[in-house]
């Protein structure tokens, strides 16, 4: 799997921070109930067939607990999207967050140069975020992001190269808290893999996501 490569931030002015060892951080002792429940949901979360999701290192300083994902849009061989996940959880609460859980994302994918040079697009692309949990019926809060677009032209030896841009959404937000203090946190996956699939290019998995703006062109598939 092609993994997103890039640094993310807790969406609270805290330090970005690389990737660390392990699927899962702590301070050491058994996590809390709490965490344990919502690490265990997002595991138990059924996801559409062409996204391959896998454990991948956790950050160790941006909450006392941290659990990550990354994924994949596949198309045979091929990548059409890819991003990372992070759970994050704090037992005594961040003012900031306004809660106790946390989910940071990066995500992103190529795009046509025309595509990519219209004005609207981080507007729709921070859409595509919001308009996946409010289609699953989530409930979330404090969001918060940013959408960058960059653009390759090569030169010289590298001049064959046809032109490449990206997008690349960055985000975090809230999940609200249920029974036990424990968001859903299998929907918000689920609905995470709908931003993805969205962004690949993918039609909507069903009827009731149809109210998610789609992307109109992409760059052709990506070798893995």
């Amino acid at each position: 799997m092609a993994a997103a490569q890039g640094r993310l931030s807790d969406g609270a002015g805290g330090m970005d921070e690389p990737k660390k060892a392990g699927g899962t951080t702590g301070p050491g002792a058994t996590p809390p109930l709490p965490f344990r429940a919502a690490v265990d949901a997002l595991r138990g979360a059924r996801l559409r067939p062409q996204i391959e999701v896998e454990p991948t290192p956790a950050p160790k300083r941006l909450a006392p607990y941290a659990h990550a994902l990354e994924a994949a849009v596949v198309d045979g061989e091929d990548d059409l999207a890819d991003g990372r996940l992070v759970l994050l959880y704090d037992p005594a609460g961040h003012d900031a967050w306004r809660g106790t859980f946390r989910l940071v994302t990066l995500v992103r994918a190529e795009l046509e140069p025309e595509m990519a040079a219209d004005p609207l697009l981080p507007d729709v692309c921070w859409s595509w975020l919001t308009g996946a949990l409010t289609a699953r019926g989530l409930a979330f809060g404090e969001p918060s992001g940013t959408v960058t677009r960059a653009s390759s032209h090569y030169f010289g030896g590298l001049s064959e190269r046809p032109s490449a841009s990206q997008i690349e959404i960055r985000a975090s937000w809230t999940p609200r808290e249920g029974l036990g203090g424990v968001p859903d946190t299998a929907a918000h996956l689920v609905a995470w893999c709908d931003l993805l699939a969205q962004v690949a290019g993918l039609p909507p998995a069903a009827p009731g996501d149809a109210s998610v703006v789609t992307l109109p062109q992409r760059r052709g598939p990506q070798s893995r």
